[in-house]
């Protein structure tokens, strides 16, 4: 019977001799130091120390020596390895330092410039627009006027000129409020403010009425269920379409510009006789060239708002001499007026409470 085997070659497998293992430690030794930041040391710790590494996939192979053998291998592979970590370690806290060192630098900050921790606020501009307008006629020697937004239907309607039967009153249009015996609206217009203001202040009556109204519109770049309206209202004796168009035509240039005219076409408003759309002259191509001009679409108008003399009807039912007194109307939309004046693309960009958006026009138009 033959007894154990001791003739045994201890280096046997290829990756545990130690000219093998020196020069895998070295390998990993000058890898670490050539590491120029913590990135690329990082990159160094997984190809020589981790699991996968070389010395590493070397220490696996101690169990295939025989058991003899295993001691020395061992040894020889784990002072290699911790040669390495050790390494690893003084290189990593040598560039830490080094990092620590050179954010002090490029990161200073001088705390004693003066600074405004505070960002600087904006005004919306649909509220620095609709101020701009009632300024405008202010000057002109009118009044700012203003009503509720839930109105009654009487005011809204049939003070108005607007018959039962009109297809205003549907709900297609309409927000009506429940229930609905008590006759209650969301606006659809600023005009029942001029109905109050004839009902309970007698001529001369020049006002400017701008404000929130709602109807039942799809909500897209250019309707929205709530938008802004500006409307006026004179009321005197001898007023006719000329000063209409004066007064408008003023309104226009300052808004856009000196130069920029209306042009009345006809319509039908129920509360208005005569009644037109009115027309502006496009403040981008000012009618030269037009055909190019992306804003008119080749029109060298652009649509802007309705206009008219006050329907005499009006005047009765809110308790005003029709015999005596003539007057007249228009309207317009604030957010459309501000989008021709700003060159807004999408009517959303004023509701939907983008910072961005607003702070970009300050605290004035």
């Amino acid at each position: 019977m033959s007894g154990p085997n001791t003739d045994y070659d201890p280096v046997q497998v290829t990756p545990l001799d130690e000219e093998n293992v020196v020069a895998m430690r070295d390998a990993a030794l000058a890898a670490i130091e050539a590491a120029g930041d913590l990135a690329a040391l990082k990159q160094v710790r997984l190809e020589h120390a981790g699991d996968r590494s070389p010395l590493a996939l070397a220490n696996r192979e101690i169990g295939a020596l025989p058991p003899q053998g295993r001691k020395e291998a061992g040894q020889r592979v784990g002072q290699a390895r911790g040669a390495v970590n050790q390494a690893l370690a003084a290189r990593t806290a040598a560039l830490e330092a080094e990092h620590e060192e050179r954010m002090l630098v490029e990161e200073a900050v001088d705390v004693t410039l003066p600074v405004d921790r505070a960002p600087r606020g904006s005004r919306h501009p649909l509220t620095t627009g609709a101020e701009l307008i009632e300024d405008i006629f202010v000057a002109m020697g009118w009044e700012v006027a203003e009503g509720p937004v839930v109105e009654a239907e009487w005011l809204n309607f049939d003070a108005l000129n607007l018959g039962a039967d009109h297809p205003a009153r549907t709900m297609q249009d309409t927000f009506w409020a429940e229930p609905a015996d008590h006759h209650l609206v969301l606006r659809t217009h600023t005009s029942p403010v001029q109905a109050r203001t004839m009902l309970t202040q007698a001529p001369p009556i020049y006002v400017v009425c701008p404000g929130r109204v709602f109807r039942t519109d799809e909500y897209d770049a250019t309707h929205s269920p709530m938008f802004h309206q500006v409307e006026g209202l004179v009321v005197d004796e001898g007023i006719t379409m000329a000063h209409l168009k004066g007064s408008l035509d003023h309104f226009a240039g300052r808004m856009f510009g000196e130069g920029i005219a209306t042009r009345f076409r006809p319509s039908y408003f129920p509360f208005t006789e005569p009644s037109a759309e009115v027309d502006l002259r496009c403040f981008v191509c000012r009618g030269v060239d037009s055909a190019a001009c992306r804003t008119c679409k080749g029109e060298g108008w652009i649509e802007w708002g309705g206009c008219g003399v006050v329907n005499p009807r009006v005047l009765t039912a809110c308790g005003i001499d029709s015999e005596r007194y003539t007057g007249f109307a228009f309207g317009m939309g604030i957010d459309r007026t501000l989008m021709f004046r700003t060159g807004a693309a999408d009517l959303r960009d004023f509701f939907e409470g983008d910072v961005r958006f607003s702070s970009s026009f300050g605290t004035e138009i």
